[in-house]
């Protein structure tokens, strides 16, 4: 396969070129299993481990290769390489590492478009939809709602999901589809395009590996089958993998429990952008939004021109992003203290040696 069939273009090509590492082979990470990589080269996969100098420079997990990144490699044999270099990367999906304060995890990078994927059944919930959205505008990737299981419910509650919908979410594609029936999968096909890469977000059990076999038209993804007593699907995504064909490059990936929201401040601004316009209208500049005078907030929250439930879910998002940004600043000091306490150990020792 050529570079171009898995997402090579111009932009890549300045960046390696920007490097003056154009000796080096290019590839592209397509999954990953502890310490080892799979890389999709123009000779084909190969098995990949980085070098000691990356591995000794590398702070913390955003700095070793993921799912998705442009490398430079330098091959060995046919199915052996060693990652040198990672190409800056376009776009990152990343959230908070789950049960690990001020850290971060890379889901996955350069990505064009997300599929968010939700059912219309159990899992249906538009505040996680603004989380997932929110997670989208902040790694810079275009999302595309994806409703699935519509064989499910009727039509007119269908129709009702997509109004809730549109009510908060603007300008933002919906397709409802079933996986089951394989309604709906033509038309989400017209956003797919050679070369472009799509990622999928969404639970454990709402169907993404299914989807992406109907995508592809052939079995690439294991999948499991609905349990009927509470009908939903099973986990079977127990890995990131990118997978490329002529429909353009999906990496299909695990269901998220938690989508902890980091440096997000540009996202939650797209998201919802009707709260922070009517915050520009208080009175007060400092306003709580609470019980102010000529608040903008509640005077639309009271007029049903706002959902109590958007203006909820900005405010719980907003302080996951805070405290996260201030978890940062934490580890950053405690980080300085612990430098600082070494040097002066070394500092001692010198002395007292002399």
């Amino acid at each position: 396969m050529k570079l171009e069939d898995f997402g090579y273009n111009e932009n890549i090509q300045k960046l390696r070129s920007a490097m003056n590492l154009e000796d080096f082979h290019i590839g592209r990470v397509s999954s990953q299993h502890k310490n080892k990589y799979i890389v999709k080269t123009e000779k084909g996969d190969v098995e990949a481990e980085i070098t000691g100098n990356l591995r000794y420079a590398a702070q913390d997990s955003e700095d070793y290769p993921a799912v998705g990144d442009w490398v430079l490699v330098m091959l060995y044999d046919a199915s052996l390489a060693l990652i040198h270099k990672i190409i800056p990367r376009q776009s990152i999906i990343s959230r908070k590492s789950v049960g690990q304060q001020g850290k971060k995890q890379v889901i996955a990078t350069n990505i064009d478009y997300a599929l968010i994927v939700q059912a219309v059944d159990n899992d249906f919930n538009i505040n996680r939809m603004e989380r997932y959205l929110t997670l989208c505008y902040s790694s810079n990737v275009k999302p595309i709602i994806v409703l699935n299981k519509i064989d499910l419910i009727d039509t007119v509650k269908l129709e009702s999901y997509i109004v809730s919908i549109e009510e908060r979410i603007k300008k933002v594609p919906i397709v409802a589809i079933s996986n089951k029936m394989c309604n709906g999968i033509v038309p989400l096909k017209k956003y797919l395009k050679k070369g472009i890469t799509y990622c999928l977000l969404g639970s454990s059990g709402v169907g993404k590996s299914t989807l992406t076999n109907n995508l592809f038209g052939k079995e690439i993804m294991l999948t499991k089958e609905i349990r009927l007593d509470i009908d939903k699907g099973k986990h079977t995504t127990t890995h990131r993998e990118l997978i490329v064909s002529n429909d353009g490059i999906l990496i299909d990936m695990p269901g998220m429990k938690e989508v902890g929201m980091i440096d997000a401040s540009e996202g939650i601004h797209t998201t919802f952008e009707t709260v922070i316009a009517l915050a520009k209208q208080c009175k007060f500049s400092n306003c709580t939004h609470t019980s102010e005078v000529d608040c903008a907030i509640l005077e639309a929250i009271q007029n049903n021109t706002l959902e109590q439930s958007v203006y909820d879910n900005y405010v719980k998002i907003e302080k996951e992003k805070m405290h996260f940004e201030l978890s940062i600043a934490e580890k950053r000091k405690k980080d300085k203290k612990f430098g600082k306490m070494v040097k002066q150990i070394k500092y001692t020792k010198k002395r007292t040696k002399y």
